[in-house]
C-alpha cells in the first residue's frame, strides 16, 4: 500500500501535526489558566466558560501524539522519555491537578472556590513550564548539562508566557467589555515573551549541530527559507498593530490576534521541523532508524485513518457549536 520508506515520514508528519494542534488548542486553554491571578472572581468564571466546551478534547491531541510516538517510533519513545522523565511527570501532575480543579471549583462550597482557582492556576503553570523545559532540552539534544538546563529553564518561561499570550488572544475573541479590554492588555505584555522565545530558539537551534547550521545558512537554502523569518516578523507587527487598536466598535477584528498567533506558532513549528528532520531524537536517531516494522506501521496507519477523521470532525463540530462569545457560567 505504501513504500516502506514513506511510512516513517507519514507517521512523523502525523505526529508533528498532532503536536502542533495540541500546542495551539491546549496552549490557549492553558494560557487562560495561567492568567487567572490577573482576573477577578467573576472574570475567572467567564474565562472558564470560554474554554469549558473545549479543554478536555484539546488534550486528545497530546494523547494522540504520544501514542503515535510509542507505536510508530518505540526506540525514540524510550530514548526521549528516559531523558525527560521528571518534566513529563510534572506535566502529568499539572494536567491532573488542572482537571480536578476545573470540576471541583464548580462543586465545592463557595468558601473553597478560591483555593480551587489557585489549584487550576498551579496545574496550568506546571504544565506550561514543564512543556517549555522539555522543548528546550529537546532543542539542546536531550543531554543534561548546566548550559542545556539553563537554556531549558529559559524556554520554559518563554513558552509559558507564549501560552498566556495565546490565551489572552482567545479571550479577546470570546469575551467583551471590561474583560476583553483587560485581555488586550494581557496580550500586549505577553507578545514580548513570544518574540523572545522564538528568537532564542531560532538563534540556538542552528548551533546545536553543523548539520542544522548548514541547512539554514548554506546557499541557496538561505534564500528558500527567508520567507519563514520574514513572515514571522510581519505577523508580529500585524498582531501588535491590531492590539493597539482593540477593542474596536462592533467587535471588529477581535478574531485577528488569535488567528495570526496560530499562524505565527505554525511558522515556528515548521522551522523546527525543518531543522531536525529526519531525526526524531536530535542528532542521534532518525525516523527511519526508530520506526516500527513496515507491516506494523501499515496496520497502525489503517487504524489511524479511521480514528483521526473522527477526532478532527469532533473538534471542528465542538468549535462550530460553541462559536461566538462565551456566556455566563452555568452548571444547571
Amino acid at each position: 500500500m505504501f513504500a516502506s520508506l514513506d511510512l516513517p515520514f507519514i507517521f512523523a508528519a502525523l505526529m508533528g501535526l498532532s503536536i502542533l494542534i495540541y500546542v495551539v488548542l491546549d496552549g490557549f486553554d492553558l494560557g487562560v489558566g495561567i492568567l487567572f491571578p490577573f482576573a477577578t472572581p467573576a472574570e475567572r468564571d467567564m474565562m472558564v466558560a470560554s474554554i469549558g466546551p473545549f479543554w478536555d478534547a484539546n488534550e486528545t491531541w497530546l494523547v494522540l501524539a504520544i501514542g503515535l510516538l510509542l507505536v510508530a517510533f518505540p526506540m525514540a519513545h524510550g530514548a526521549i522519555l528516559t531523558q525527560l522523565y521528571l518534566p513529563v511527570a510534572i506535566m502529568l501532575i499539572g494536567l491532573i491537578l488542572r482537571g480536578v480543579a476545573f470540576e471541583f471549583r464548580a462543586k465545592a462550597p463557595a468558601a473553597h472556590k478560591r483555593a480551587w482557582d489557585g489549584a487550576f492556576w498551579t496545574g496550568s503553570l506546571m504544565a506550561g513550564l514543564s512543556q517549555g523545559f522539555m522543548l528546550g532540552m529537546y532543542v539542546m539534544g536531550l543531554s543534561w548539562t548546566w548550559w542545556h538546563v539553563g537554556f531549558a529553564v529559559l524556554t520554559a518561561i518563554f513558552l509559558t508566557v507564549a501560552y498566556s499570550f495565546i490565551g489572552a488572544t482567545w479571550m479577546i475573541l470570546k469575551s467583551e467589555g471590561a474583560l476583553q479590554a483587560k485581555a488586550v492588555d494581557w496580550a500586549k505584555g505577553g507578545i514580548w515573551g513570544v518574540v523572545l522565545g522564538m528568537g532564542a530558539i531560532s538563534l540556538a537551534t542552528p548551533f546545536v549541530s553543523d548539520r542544522i547550521f548548514a541547512k539554514w545558512f548554506e546557499w541557496p537554502a538561505m534564500l528558500y527559507l527567508s520567507p519563514l523569518p520574514l513572515l514571522s516578523g510581519l505577523l508580529v507587527i500585524l498582531i501588535w498593530w491590531k492590539l493597539r487598536r482593540l477593542p474596536m466598535a462592533n467587535d471588529h477584528y477581535a478574531w485577528l490576534p488569535f488567528v495570526a498567533t496560530i499562524a505565527l506558532f505554525t511558522l515556528g513549528f515548521l522551522g523546527m521541523a525543518y531543522s531536525f528532520f529526519p531525526y526524531v531524537v536530535p542528532e542521534a536517531i532518525t525516523i527511519y532508524e526508530a520506526a516500527s516494522a513496515p507491516e506494523s506501521l501499515t496496520i497502525i496507519l489503517i487504524g489511524t485513518l479511521f480514528v483521526l477523521p473522527v477526532i478532527i470532525a469532533y473538534s471542528i463540530l465542538s468549535y462550530v457549536i460553541f462559536r461566538g462569545k462565551a456566556t455566563a457560567l452555568r452548571y444547571d
